[in-house]
């Protein structure tokens, strides 16, 4: 499946690894633009919508499939190995793609997730979505004061609304439906007890989450024996978005040290 991409910064930029970005459940490539704006001022820069979010095409949903969909599009664009970097449900495609795929992995970011099964819980939320009863018609305040009711939280309000398709016979842009089918497959890890990534790889967890416990650490280190593991204390599940700076530094230090060992292993 082509997957509909975002893609700033140099067209060919001087030989340097693209940076790819994968969003979590519910979100979407733009939700990435500041991180991406700043990585693209010197790299190429793709950040892409999964399968029933954003602009891109509709289908039931495993790690496998989403992983698959990752490198079909990033090898039409001519994107080849990359750095890849992924926040939560994307952190969980990235790992696939990288435990499938390694040669298309030059660096793997994973953001507040763990290669295990691990609940997002949502399944209120999807609930809540499937519940929205839309008007003939609806402009982007309406959708805000209808969302209110279904979704109290104004942070995931503000998510979900651009989820939504506006104007006449308005509804979700999103494949509301096939999510809500998967979310089992999502919730879970495919685990294939032989593979592993050996390339650079780098988590990050939010210090007031729990989608990576300590004991997720062994299976971190099974997969990817190479991980290393940043804790940022003040951020939560989103962690990339609570506490940006820190993250963004983290960030940029990983795609440098990353492209320091690749022009090293250059001959």
């Amino acid at each position: 499946m082509q997957l509909h991409v975002i893609e700033q910064g140099p067209e060919r930029s001087s030989g340097k690894l693209p940076v790819v970005f994968l969003h979590g459940l519910f979100g979407r490539a733009r939700n990435f633009g500041a991180l991406q704006r700043r990585v693209a001022a010197d790299r190429r820069t793709l950040a892409l919508d999964l399968r029933n979010h954003g602009g891109s095409p509709h289908g039931m949903m495993t790690y496998d499939l989403m992983a698959e969909d990752v490198r079909e599009t990033l090898a039409a664009r001519d994107a080849l190995p990359a750095l890849v970097i992924g926040h939560s449900m994307g952190g969980k495609t990235a790992m696939r793609l990288a435990l499938a795929h390694p040669e298309t992995v030059a660096g793997l970011l994973v953001a507040d997730i763990a290669p295990t099964p691990r609940p997002f819980s949502q399944d209120g939320l999807v609930a809540a979505l499937r519940g929205v009863r839309f008007p003939a018609r609806l402009d982007l305040r309406e959708a805000k004061a209808l969302l209110a009711e279904a979704i109290p939280d104004a942070a995931v309000r503000e998510l979900m609304a651009q989820n939504l398709r506006l104007g006449d016979d308005p509804g979700w842009a999103i494949g509301l439906e096939e999510i809500a089918a998967s979310l089992p497959t999502l919730y879970d890890w495919p685990e294939r007890s032989a593979a592993r990534y050996d390339g650079p790889t780098l988590f990050v967890r939010g210090g007031r989450s729990d989608y990576v416990r300590d004991d997720d650490l062994p299976a971190i280190r099974r997969f990817f024996p190479a991980a290393r593991i940043e804790t940022i204390p003040e951020a939560g599940h989103w962690v990339h978005v609570e506490a940006p700076e820190r993250f963004a530094a983290l960030m940029l230090d990983f795609i440098a040290d990353v492209a320091d060992e690749d022009r090293a292993g250059t001959p």
